[in-house]
């Protein structure tokens, strides 16, 4: 007589029927790390490149584009959209919002914003700077009000030659002259040029000032940077280079260098990141190349 097998119920399905489980009643899709959200970025926020791993902090958030830094200071840039993950997750970064001011909008300087003002044509006075770092930390922080009071910024080669350049400018009472000037300390040479000048024949029309600092760098706040305090330098080394490598930066050579200024001026917001012994003679400058000659021109 054959035998008969019993029909396995539903009930009595085992945990070896992979038949027993519904595939829809999940969500099967789902990635591993989950789907991506949108989120915006902010300073300093950490993101992982999801590609090659890639991890750095934000340091730069651009029209199009956001600046991660790692922790070895290199750079790199991403546009907004997926592709970067924040806490092992998948995101799609964009930029924060912009948000409508509450009050006065201020300039980087601190000086209250003059909204839809165009540029002021060009004054016949200048302010002249030792450097291009110099000339691109005044533009970052009193852009917008050089732009509105007309002044222009210009940089030397040092100051070795100002009473040259001075002769050559030839202030007068309508086209005056300001120069910000590195390490002016008593007794530097930059103290005996900066005599010299007020001395000379067109002491009346031109304002020397300076800061204490040996260079422009030492103006930003050394919490910027994650420091207590600047390094000191022996005189018998050449300053930049021997911060970059006090610091750990590479500084074989000068393409290292301007990296390493681009990532000291990176990280200056406004004017409360600076030596307030840098603030009062940028704006002490901008004061004299303003004011109206005796005619009230």
């Amino acid at each position: 007589m054959p035998v008969v097998k019993p029909v396995a119920s539903p009930d009595m399905a085992g945990p070896r029927d992979r038949y027993s489980q519904d595939v829809l009643a999940t969500d099967w899709r789902v990635p591993k790390r989950g789907r991506t959200v949108d989120v915006e970025v902010e300073p300093d926020m950490v993101l992982e490149d999801a590609t090659n791993g890639f991890c750095g902090a934000v340091v730069a958030i651009e029209r199009d584009l956001v600046v991660l830094e790692d922790r070895f200071g290199a750079r790199r840039s991403y546009s907004y959209g997926p592709g970067l993950l924040l806490e092992g997750k998948p995101v799609a970064v964009r930029r924060p919002a912009v948000q409508a001011p509450k009050g006065p909008q201020r300039t980087a300087s601190g000086s209250i914003a003059v909204r839809d003002a165009r540029a002021r044509v060009a004054r016949a006075s200048r302010i002249y700077v030792e450097g291009r770092h110099d000339a691109e930390l005044i533009e970052k922080v009193w852009g917008d009000d050089l732009r509105i009071e007309g002044v222009a910024v210009e940089y030397l080669a040092g100051v070795d030659d100002l009473s040259a350049v001075v002769a050559e400018f030839r202030p007068d009472p309508r086209r005056r002259l300001g120069v910000l000037v590195d390490h002016l300390v008593a007794g530097s040479k930059e103290s005996r040029i900066a005599s010299e000048v007020a001395r000379g024949p067109y002491g009346a029309h031109v304002l020397v000032v300076g800061h204490p600092f040996v260079d422009i760098w030492e103006a930003v706040q050394p919490e910027r940077l994650g420091l207590d305090a600047w390094p000191t330098i022996p005189r018998t080394m050449s300053w930049k280079h021997g911060i970059c490598a006090a610091l750990g930066w590479p500084h074989a050579d000068q393409a290292d260098i301007a990296q390493a200024w681009r990532r000291i001026l990176g990280v200056v917001r406004d004017y409360r990141d600076l030596s307030p012994e840098l603030l009062g003679r940028v704006e002490q400058l901008i004061d004299f190349v303003t004011a109206p000659d005796e005619d009230g021109a």
